[in-house]
């Protein structure tokens, strides 16, 4: 059973069940930019949330508190050039371009497979549009030819009608001919 045709439980009065989405569905499998396993997911979410100001705020705090305690020199973990936090965003950026970058490559992907998808869906609506026109062309013009056939057959009937008008008129007027003809035989004696 194609998606077009309505399913089998269905009655005559319900409208056919269309997926909508059937142009969609080959490119299913593109909704997660990493894949579907776990790590793909995870990774997904890691490089999402680099674009939230959740993000932005934590890092920012972060490298404060980070600069601050080097600074007061409370921990002496990460003097003055700040040498372990520049390795730090280094990895940081090591790890979230890449991440980003293929983050984008596989929506494009996404984007470029749905756009597909839709031309398709849109080519397939302007394909049944046609279809219907030309069905409602032809209706038309059977509408019209019965149209013409019963002003033909109107027009007759009047003629019909007409003629048996004037033949039972022709009729009465000679039955009542005859009826005169002969009453004056039996015309009425005066006492």
């Amino acid at each position: 059973m194609t998606p077009d045709q309505p399913s089998p439980s269905s009655s005559h009065d319900d409208p056919p069940s269309v997926d909508h989405l059937r142009f969609q569905l080959p490119v299913l499998h593109l909704s997660s930019a990493f894949g579907n396993n776990w790590f793909a997911l995870k990774a997904e979410a890691f490089a999402r949330f680099f674009g939230t100001p959740t993000f932005l705020l934590a890092q920012t705090l972060i490298v404060v508190v980070w600069i601050g305690l080097s600074a007061v020199q409370l921990i002496h973990f990460d003097p003055y050039p700040f040498v372990l936090l520049n390795l730090a965003f280094s990895l940081q950026s090591a790890y979230a371009a890449p991440m980003i970058l293929l983050a984008q490559t596989r929506q494009a992907d996404r984007d470029k497979a749905f756009s597909d998808a839709d031309a398709r869906h849109r080519e397939a609506l302007a394909l049944a549009s046609t279809r219907r026109d030309k069905a409602l062309a032809q209706q038309a013009m059977q509408i019209e030819a019965l149209l013409k056939q019963n002003t033909e057959l109107t027009a007759l009937t009047r003629e019909l009608a007409e003629q048996i008008a004037s033949l039972t008129q022709g009729v009465h007027e000679k039955l009542t001919r005859e009826k005169h003809a002969r009453a004056p035989d039996k015309q009425p004696t005066l006492i």
